[in-house]
């Protein structure tokens, strides 16, 4: 690989402020958690001088320089981690993947990832137009989110199969669908939510509902298959996609007012709502540890052959253990 050389970013405070928020405000596409960990290894200094305190007190006027070293992109290792394989041919591979399973290395994450698994799987074969940290991944699912993935193991069907998601189905060849179960119920059987998405000012980890320039077009479609309890507490939603946001579907949901179960990021608010559960829904949901949500649905078309593809995969059992707890609580 080509060597990189370090950044320096370099600006002047207008009003006081701690040194990490500074940072991150000023320099957004750099996270606050990094910033925090360049300044505790001194790569950061005010009027010259090295600082290691993230909460060190700035003053207006003062001239602040943070380096950032080059990316370490250690290639990953092959690791031998159990994977649920759909369907596999020359070109490409569908998992089913796990909640808690990580798609590809990242800090905090640098083994035990998909990308890991893979590379013990279909070794020197898979497409490096991902990234050294991501061969072949085309899209992603988050690492509490279960469900249907699509892998390439080739530059050709890399192409392919990106092409297909960038358009997001607008063109008939991709399908995906996801099952959620959310708080409470929709107004309507069937609905969309259309919402800009952009990261959050306030937690770099999060994304949020916004109108600024930064944002991005966000299309949720839903339908309402079951309600759960009696009175009805929540419900069983499938949602399509017309975009593919981070965080898209928890974000939509909470936005109307029906947080995913299980969501801790964006259904914090109703963790009270949880008193109103019977005790065996109540333990179902502390069980569950996730968010619920699952890609039930992935459709394509072969990016070599031009053969449409359909695969379906089942609600994992911690999701219909969690059904199933609503079930007999209303009997």
């Amino acid at each position: 690989m080509t060597s990189q050389s370090s950044e320096t970013l370099a600006a002047t405070v207008e009003t006081s402020d701690r040194l990490d928020r500074f940072l991150a405000l000023t320099f957004p596409d750099v996270s606050r958690a990094r910033f925090q960990r360049l300044i505790a290894e001194g790569q950061v200094s005010v009027e010259g001088v090295c600082i290691t305190e993230t909460r060190h007190k700035l003053k207006a006027g003062q001239r602040v320089k943070a380096v950032i070293p080059p990316a370490v992109a250690a290639e990953p290792q092959a690791e031998t981690i159990p994977l649920s394989v759909v369907y596999e041919d020359r070109d490409l591979v569908i998992i089913d993947k796990p909640a808690g399973l990580v798609v590809h290395p990242g800090a905090g994450n640098e083994t035990g990832t998909l990308v890991n698994a893979l590379i013990a799987h279909c070794g020197d074969s898979l497409s490096g137009i991902g990234g050294v940290k991501r061969p072949g991944i085309v899209h992603r699912l988050d690492k509490d989110t279960s469900g249907l993935l699509v892998i390439a193991k080739n530059d050709a069907a890399h192409q392919g199969l990106s092409e297909q998601f960038a358009a997001h189905g607008r063109d008939g060849r991709l399908e995906r669908a996801y099952k959620t179960i959310v708080w409470g119920v929709p107004e309507r059987n069937r609905g969309t939510v259309s919402a800009s998405i952009a990261r959050s000012n306030t937690n770099r980890q999060k994304m949020a509902i916004s109108k600024s320039e930064s944002s991005r077009e966000a299309v949720t479609h839903y339908e309402i298959l079951e309600t759960l309890g009696k009175p009805p507490l929540a419900s069983l939603l499938r949602c399509t996609l017309e975009t593919g946001r981070t965080h898209q579907i928890r974000l939509h949901m909470a936005h109307i007012g029906h947080p995913l179960l299980g969501d801790r990021v964006y259904g914090a608010s109703f963790k009270s709502s949880l008193s109103t559960l019977s005790e065996v829904a109540r333990n179902a949901v502390n069980t569950l540890n996730r968010q619920a949500l699952h890609a039930c649905v992935l459709g394509f078309e072969h990016p070599r052959t031009g053969k449409a593809l359909h695969f379906e995969s089942p609600l994992p059992a911690d999701m219909m253990q969690l059904l199933a707890a609503f079930t007999r609580s209303s009997k």
